[in-house]
Order: C-alpha cells, then structure tokens, then sequence
C-alpha cells in the first residue's frame, strides 16, 4: 500500500472511532433525537453538491423503496438508538459491544444461505461472545442492561444494512447512495423533532453535532472511498478492527472513563472474534478434484458497486 494509502488508513480508523465520544458528549445536553437529525442535515448537506455534481442521486431514488429500508436499518434506526445507549453507557463501552457487528453478520448471511460455517468460524463466534459476557458480567449494571439490548439492535442493523446494499443496490452509484440515504434519515426525524420541544444547544453538544455531520459522516465517506480505491476493499475494511480501540482510548484519555476489567478481558476476545468469525470459508469448486477449493465470497465493501456475487459482507460502518 502506497504512503497516500496508509494515511487515508489512519485518518479512517481515527475518524470512525471518534463518533462514540462526540455522542457521549452530544446527549449529556441534547435529546439523541437532535443529535441525529443534525448529523445526518449536515452530512447530507455537505455530500449533496458532490453528489448532484455527479448525477448519483437519480437512479438511487428510482429505488425509493429499497433506499428507504436501506435508511432505517443502517441510519435511522442505529443513530438514534445509539445516542439512547450512550445516555446510560460509556462511550468506550458503546464502540466495543458495536465490534460485534462482523460477527453478527456473518451469523445472518449463513441462516440466509449465503455462506457456511467452518470450525474456525464458529470458534470464533464463540470467543467473541464470550468477550461480550465479560463486558456485560463485569461492566454493566443491571439496571443498563436495556442499554445494552439496544447496542445489540444498533448492531443487527449495521449488519443487516450493507448486506441490503451488496443484494439491492451494489449497481447504483455509492455516493448517491449515500447521500440519498441521509437525505431520507433527515426527512424521517425532522416531523419528530417538533415533539422534543425547545432545543438549548451548549457550546459542548453544538461542537459534537457540527464533528459528527462533518468530521464522521460527510469528511469520513469521502475519505473511505478514497481509502478503497487506494487500497482495495479487503484492506480497508481492517479499520472495522481499530475502531473500537479508538474509542476505548479515546473515552479513557478525554473523558475520563474507567479502562475496566470487563474492557481488558472482553476486547481482545471480541476482536479475535471477529477475525475469525469472517475469515475466508473455503469450499470445493463442483468442476475440480477433491482437493480442489475456493474461497467462499466474503470481502467487505461499503455502498459500492461490487455486483451481487461479489460480496454479502458488510461494510465498515459509522457510529
């Protein structure tokens, strides 16, 4: 990978672990529910001259319906959720149980028939949940335990999301797809808006917001299409690993949350698996000897064309 290439990889596993902590720090004052809107005005804002500019947003809303579901699994739903979690959880606490994602999704593409499990696979979603009741055992307190369910539903649908975009929309432009898709998680909030009422924005929460739409959402697809053309889609998606990392340290060191034993014990388990849970399953060409195999398709890529043999795994997503 070239200089231009390791920079754009740095830049993306810092930028996409940082959301964790200016959500923690958005929803100590504002409603998540503004916190969402204004990320995803601004990051539509921002993307849709790009967009218009490349004639993207057409074909991307002639499959409105699609685009819509698309919308509420992989954006409206998670963003709001999230920023709900993180009004009880640390935000370190929030950007590891989201490590789960990979591992989530390879469960939801094998029950759909689209890939299998091997020993080293289910090895891996062992160790991973594992990691996870270590967390929960040692970290969360009871009575967040909802909080936590509700990281487990952000994740379902940072998993189920991409997969829609590799089965229904991998053909159609990514940025339209992106920009399309904020455009519509912005329209979907704003009617629910009016029902938080008065809106006092401290200096703190406008700062995280004006981060969130610009820094992790308009600044962080750019640069990861970039980082993708750089580098390809199989080495960009390790940032899907560093993430959770960053916003350990970075709730540590800026906010002062505790690093715990759950943290210690769970991050290593849930990282190794993931690795291993979405590790290439090799399966035997029909046309070759016995000895004879291939790898089973599971490179991740983000709203991109990819052609649906390609890939069923998901993306790298934002917080």
């Amino acid at each position: 990978m070239t200089r231009r290439g390791w920079l754009l990889f740095a830049a993306m596993s810092l930028i996409w672990g940082i959301p964790y902590l200016l959500i923690k720090i958005a929803v100590t004052d504002v409603d998540p529910l503004i916190v969402a809107f204004g990320r995803t005005l601004i990051g539509a804002l921002l993307l849709l001259p790009i967009a218009l500019y490349r004639r993207a947003l057409g074909p991307v809303f002639r499959r409105w319906k699609v685009l819509l579901v698309y919308t509420l699994v992989e954006i409206s739903g998670p963003w709001l959720l999230l920023g709900h979690a993180e009004t009880r959880l640390n935000s370190s606490t929030a950007g590891l149980l989201l490590a789960v994602v990979p591992m989530i999704a390879a469960v939801i593409l094998t029950v759909m028939g689209h890939d299998r499990f091997d020993v080293r696979r289910v090895a891996g979603l062992l160790i991973g949940f594992t990691g996870v009741g270590f967390l929960v055992g040692l970290d969360i307190h009871f009575d967040d335990l909802i909080a936590v369910g509700t990281m487990m539903l952000v994740a379902v649908g940072y998993a189920v999301g991409p997969i829609i975009i590799n089965r229904r929309l991998s053909d159609l432009p990514p940025m339209g797809v992106v920009t399309a898709s904020l455009i519509v998680a912005a329209v979907v909030y704003a009617p629910f808006t009016l029902l938080v009422g008065p809106v006092q924005l401290t200096a703190d929460a406008a700062w995280s917001i004006a981060g969130l739409g610009v820094i992790c959402t308009a600044v962080a697809f750019l640069g990861f299409f970039a980082l993708i053309a750089e580098a390809g889609p199989a080495r960009a998606t390790v940032i899907t690993y560093i993430n959770p990392a960053v916003a350990i340290t970075l709730g540590v060191l800026l906010l002062g949350e505790p690093f715990t034993a759950g943290m210690a014990i769970g991050f290593p388990l849930v990282i190794l698996g993931s690795v291993l849970a979405t590790a290439r399953v090799r399966r035997r060409r029909p046309d070759a000897g016995p000895d004879a195999a291939i790898a089973a398709a599971d490179g991740t890529t983000p709203a991109r064309p990819s052609g649906p043999a390609e890939s069923d795994e998901p993306a790298p997503r934002t917080a």
